[in-house]
């Protein structure tokens, strides 16, 4: 899940799909929902190379603050840093990717709703539907977007990364590379390597153990460890909150991110919408941030006409979806539209999940 950058989010995802050729690892008869796990195996990433954090005077500073805000013993840290070894290849892939095609919707869309991974999502929703009935009862998300949002992320469980997570997330958090948000985004990782030893303490696990993206995010619905400690829920109910080997507690904590991130039950996602070219006034509700705030008499004033009437009263935001040469959707985007940015700040992936769950859930009910 990820909280990092737009283009680091479009990487992660582009990852999977060399995968999407592989079938579902579920099986309905040989394990229980909540011990199912992928069957991929996968070959830990160490890093490239050994690097002495301890003598970094950053990680000192670091060290002492975890000691003094969290009762860490600054031996068993200094310990655990020098098993931490560099990754080039993360700072890599957070540099900025260099000016390229115009963005295009069609093409992003076809990655992610497309036959195999709608299959394989209808797999998942046969073999969950308890815990995914559960999780719509209780939250007020519909089933079918907990699925697309596992489907988009890890394929199921199929892809949920390889590096240590300690590796990935202590090299980003000293040494990110040379962007304008360099400090910004340093501070946050070093915030992530804090959650990252917070979460392995509290589940006394190895954080060594911890394996998942570039960035370090984790388990079958690539959750960052902040995030994991703030909106991971226990949904199998056996003690632990487990994102890695629990499809339940991954379906339990992606209903409890969207409702913490301002999912309305009920309530739509989008709307298809036209705009005026004769005018420009509508061009004044794009880049408006990630947030429903603007009426419908507002935006039909603009020129924004929606294609089907909305509920009086909802508020919206405009959703442009860049088409390369060919011409620019519309939408109005709901709340629950913008819940979904919140865990990929990105309208093509919150578009993308919104129409694989449409796929998905009439392919399982045809």
């Amino acid at each position: 899940m990820k909280s990092f950058s737009k283009r680091a989010s479009l990487v992660a995802l582009s990852s999977v799909l060399a995968l999407t050729g592989c079938a579902f690892a579920g099986d309905n008869n040989k394990k229980p929902a909540t011990q199912a796990k992928a069957k991929k195996v996968v070959k830990p990433v160490q890093g490239d190379e050994f690097a002495n954090f301890n003598q970094w005077s950053d990680v000192a500073a670091f060290i002492d603050q975890m000691a003094e805000k969290n009762g860490f013993d600054k031996k068993e840290l200094q310990a655990t840093l020098n098993k931490t070894h560099f990754v080039d290849s993360a700072i890599q892939l957070m540099k900025p990717a260099p000016p390229g095609k115009p963005k295009n919707w069609a093409a992003y869309r076809s990655r992610f709703v497309e036959p195999v991974r709608i299959d394989a999502g209808v797999a998942f929703w046969n073999t969950y539907a308890d815990a995914l009935a559960r999780a719509e009862a209780q939250y007020g998300v519909p089933a079918e977007i907990i699925v697309a949002i596992v489907g988009v992320e890890t394929v199921y469980g199929r892809n949920t990364g390889n590096f240590r997570v300690m590796d990935a997330i202590t090299t980003l958090a000293f040494a990110y590379p040379d962007t304008p948000n360099r400090t910004a985004r340093m501070n946050y990782f070093r915030g992530e390597l804090e959650n990252t030893l917070l979460f392995a303490r509290d589940e006394r696990i190895d954080p060594f153990s911890l394996l998942g993206s570039y960035a370090g995010a984790i388990g079958w619905p690539q959750f960052m460890p902040g995030s994991i400690r703030k909106f991971a829920v226990d949904f199998d109910g056996n003690g632990h909150i487990d994102l890695r080997n629990s499809p339940v507690d991954a379906i339990g904590s992606v209903a409890s991110f969207l409702v913490q991130h301002g999912w309305r039950k009920g309530e739509p996602i989008t709307y298809p919408a036209r705009i005026d070219t004769t005018s420009t006034e509508w061009q004044r509700f794009i880049g408006q941030g990630l947030e429903a705030k603007f009426s419908l008499e507002e935006l039909r004033a603009a020129g924004v006409t929606p294609v089907i009437d909305p509920p009086v009263g909802m508020p919206f935001g405009l959703v442009d979806l860049q088409n390369g040469e060919d011409p620019t959707e519309y939408w109005l985007g709901a709340a629950n539209f913008y819940a979904i940015t919140q865990y990929n700040r990105s309208f093509f992936y919150a578009m993308s999940v919104n129409d694989l769950s449409r796929a998905m859930r009439t392919a399982r009910n045809y």
